[in-house]
Order: C-alpha cells, then structure tokens, then sequence
C-alpha cells in the first residue's frame, strides 16, 4: 500500500519515524507532507494513493475524485465535516476518525473558558498591565451555577463531571437519547436547557440539523446573565446573532474556540469586535498528550485496517 500523510500531527519527528519505519518494515511506501490548500498540489500528492492520512485540514471531493487507487481516509481528528464522508462512501473508500483522542484536552478548556468569563481574567489581566484595578470587573462562581450541556457525549460528560467537582448542577440535552444511555447528567430539552442555564455549553457535531442551532430565537431564550461557550463547531452558532445579542446585552458573555472558519481570522469580521466576547483559536483539541494518544490512534486505525478491520468507523 501507498499510504500518504497530508499534512504534520505535531509530534516529533522521531516519534512519526517510528510510525512510518514500522509500515515500510511491511512492505508499504509512506510519504509525509506540509498542509496545503492548493487543490493541484494535494491531486498530485493523492494520485497514487492507497491510504490518506489527515487531520481538519479541509479535503475537497475534487483532491481526491481522481485517486483511483484510494480504499481508505484514515482523520486524526473528532469531526468529519471537513471530509466528503458521502462521496467516499459512495466510492467504496472507507474512513475512520479519531474519536475520544481530545477529550479531556477540550474539557478542560471549557471550564478554563467558564472561569475566565465568570471571573473577567482577560479584563482584569488587562487592567493590571495598566496600572488598573479590578474595579468595574464581574465576578462569579462557578459554584452553584446551572451548567446545560447541549450535546451529551464524552466530551460533555468530561466536562460535566470537572463542572460537578466545582459544585455546579449540570443538566445535558441530546437529539437521539438512547435506552441504555450511561450520561449521568440529569436530561432536558433544549428549551429547557437555554431557560435555566447560568451557562450553556455547546458539544454537538455539525450536521444540517445542528447548523444554526443557536440563532436568535434561543439566544433570547436565554438568561441576560447567561454565558454561552462553544468548542463544538463554529456554524452551530449563528455569528451574526450572537453579535447582536452581545451588544444588545441578551446574554452576559460568550466564548469561541471554533468559528465559521478556521483561524486565522479576518481581523476586521465583525464577530471580533463583540463585548464580552472571548476567542481562542480553535486549540480545544490541543495539548502534547492529546497530540500523543491521536497519532497513537491514528496508527492503529490503520494497523487494522491493514489487517482486515474497520475500526472508528466513519459512515455518511
């Protein structure tokens, strides 16, 4: 097999070496390369393919429809939106994901992000660099708050869990609850969830149903002291109403790690020019350890894959 890597997984290079001499010890070709979004470039990387290995670097169908050879897209990463699962499926290519690889990575990060809204750190920060003081700075606790969880996975209960140990109620919703359901977070729906939540957090995947699941309407329907957190995935919010209810004071605060796109962001959008708006650039997934156990992962989709099974499987 031809297996072809498309862009890094920030790793050392020794430990990726360890990975590629252990398929070229098998008899397979592995070649490594920088992320691109130059379509001609990535069609001549992929021509002669086998196996693609990614990360959330956007693959266009048009990169790939071409590679006659490809039976298999192995993505170092949750989501798949950014692959054209579909039209792979439909060609025969199988693909997996990396699922479960961040999870404590991206919980930590939405308490981290809760904190820092509920206790103004980057205006306070701020402030002190500059001779100033915590005067006209909120605060809160995260004790005794109503955190609601919209999107009831792994990711959620980690965060829930982290949430508990500070003393808060947690209440989750989830679109297709299962019989068997082990979240131990007590069940609402979505009305429900954005009425009563000090904070709404969101973990669902982008699908069509999802897209713009928070809009105007909810929004409103939340608390004016509330605060709204996503590390899901940027359109499940829609910015433009978020903007309006950051300046109109619906809701007390917001922090993203995800957007319409993918950072680097257009420093003029208007999103950036929010109050009481926290942005961080898409680094939820994004720590050593998390980077560690996703290439270990990623790898060991394709050991098995190679070896006859489909594991972590992604279908449309």
């Amino acid at each position: 097999m031809h297996i072809v890597l498309l862009e890094p997984l920030d790793v050392s290079e020794a430990q990726l070496n360890v990975y590629a001499d252990r398929l070229r010890a098998r008899g397979h070709t592995f070649a490594a390369f920088e992320k691109t979004q130059n379509l001609q470039q990535l069609q001549e990387e992929v021509k002669d393919a086998d196996v693609i290995l990614t990360a959330n670097m956007p693959l266009p169908w048009e990169a790939i429809r071409h590679a006659d050879k490809l039976k298999y897209i192995d993505v170092a990463f949750t989501g798949t939106d950014h692959i054209p699962v579909r039209q792979a499926s439909e060609k025969g290519i199988q693909v997996s994901n990396c699922s479960g690889y961040a999870t404590d990575s991206v919980a930590e990060l939405c308490i981290g992000l809760m904190i820092d809204l509920l206790r103004s750190i980057p205006q306070t920060s701020r402030s002190c660099r500059q001779a100033g003081t915590k005067n006209g700075w909120p605060a809160r606790l995260l004790k005794g708050k109503t955190v609601g969880f919209a999107g009831a996975g792994h990711i959620a209960s980690s965060t829930a869990r982290l949430a508990k140990a500070f003393g808060a109620r947690t209440i989750g919703y989830r679109r297709h609850p299962q019989p068997d359901d082990a979240f131990d977070i007590q069940a609402a729906d979505l009305e429900d969830l954005l009425t009563q939540s000090d904070i709404v957090s969101l973990h669902t995947p982008l699908t069509e149903a999802t897209r713009h699941m928070i809009s105007r309407r909810e929004l409103q329907m939340m608390k004016p002291d509330a605060l709204l957190i996503n590390t899901a995935r940027g359109p499940v919010v829609d910015t433009e109403a978020l903007v309006e209810a950051l300046e109109q004071g619906t809701i007390a605060g917001a922090a993203l790690d995800v957007f319409d796109t993918e950072p680097p962001l257009d420093p003029d959008m208007p999103l950036l020019s929010a109050p009481n708006l926290l942005v961080t650039p898409h680094i939820g997934y994004y720590t050593q350890e998390s980077m560690d156990q996703r290439a270990q992962i990623l790898f060991d989709n394709l050991d098995k894959w190679l070896s006859g099974t489909w594991q972590n499987q992604v279908r449309p």
